[in-house]
């Protein structure tokens, strides 16, 4: 399809990411089955994980940064007592050892040591950038940097079954939190080591038992349905935002919102971010409240627009 022959589109779609597959090839393969001019995703997952990734077609990628920013929850395997390069089942063993006096109640105990906010070292195969560069590329050329820890919170770690030599979790976490370090570090504490084996992610907040769509049954609408058809998977802009505080403006301010101005809204919260609506209920987009409690426009969505209806 010619860039001429591009469709402006505007929603958000679940992806449920196949395994073995970058993030970036699933978000060019989806693009290209809309025919969309533009589009992003909103996290990396790695190839061997699966689970939900949401896509931005165009205005909605003003707003991926609140689901960069939001919390994250996954199921995840891990096999004991072996490590590997990566953290993951992609990665060449560096050590195995035997998995000694680890029960059930072990474990728990160990998990317990991980709530909370905790502290986390960067895996050097990642997409965490140095000097403009990943972090992948220079491990791939045997180059290893010294990283800084950072906080992140584990809000729920919950421990699912528990078999021989591998333990399934639920993790809900905050941004920026690496599931395949949160289990090197577990692997240690219970003196064994451990990998991911599998991984999925479920909960992108705040879409929570949201239904996702595969990427072969959007090809399948597709191959049946044609193009258009696939508008009905995306939901509104607006989703990205839903938690936040709403309010609705008249004309005269929505006039001066949209040209960038600051405006006053009496008897709201002092501080944070907010979704601003017209007096028709449209999403213009979100504002953030000043000091002085007037609404500053932050991210504005363009009108006229296409928007996605939910279904």
């Amino acid at each position: 399809m010619s860039k001429a022959a591009l469709k402006k589109i505007d929603g958000i779609l679940l992806l449920d990411k196949p395994m073995f597959l970058t993030s970036n090839a699933a978000l060019q393969r989806v693009k290209k089955l809309f025919g969309a001019k533009k589009a992003g995703h909103t996290g990396s997952l790695d190839p061997l994980a699966t689970g939900m990734l949401p896509i931005c077609f165009g205005e909605a990628t003003k707003f991926s940064q609140f689901l960069l920013e939001s919390d994250k929850c996954y199921c995840v395997e891990a096999k004991l007592g072996v490590k590997t390069r990566t953290g993951d089942a992609e990665g060449d063993v560096i050590t195995t050892k035997p998995i000694v006096n680890v029960d059930h109640d072990r474990v728990e105990r160990v998990l317990r040591q991980f709530e909370g906010t905790i502290q986390q070292i960067p895996p050097m195969y990642s997409a965490l950038k140095i000097q403009g560069k990943p972090l992948y590329e220079l491990a791939r050329q045997g180059i290893e940097i010294p990283r800084e820890a950072r906080s992140v919170h584990i809000y729920r770690l919950q421990l699912i079954d528990f078999q021989a030599d591998k333990l399934r979790l639920e993790v809900q976490c905050s941004k920026g939190t690496y599931v395949r370090t949160l289990i090197e570090d577990i692997g240690e504490l219970l003196g064994c080591g451990a990998h991911v084996s599998a991984l999925r992610r479920t909960v992108v907040l705040p879409y929570n038992e949201i239904k996702m769509y595969t990427l072969a049954g959007l090809e399948e609408a597709h191959k049946q349905f044609g193009m258009d058809a696939l508008i009905q998977y995306l939901l509104p802009i607006e989703t990205a935002v839903q938690t936040l505080p709403a309010i609705k403006l008249s004309n005269t301010a929505a006039f001066y919102m949209k040209t960038g101005q600051p405006i006053m809204v009496p008897h709201f919260p002092a501080q944070g971010f907010v979704r601003i609506f017209s007096h028709q209920d449209e999403f213009m987009g979100v504002g953030e409240i000043l000091e002085d409690g007037r609404v500053a426009p932050r991210r504005l969505v363009a009108w006229p627009q296409r928007m996605a209806k939910a279904v």
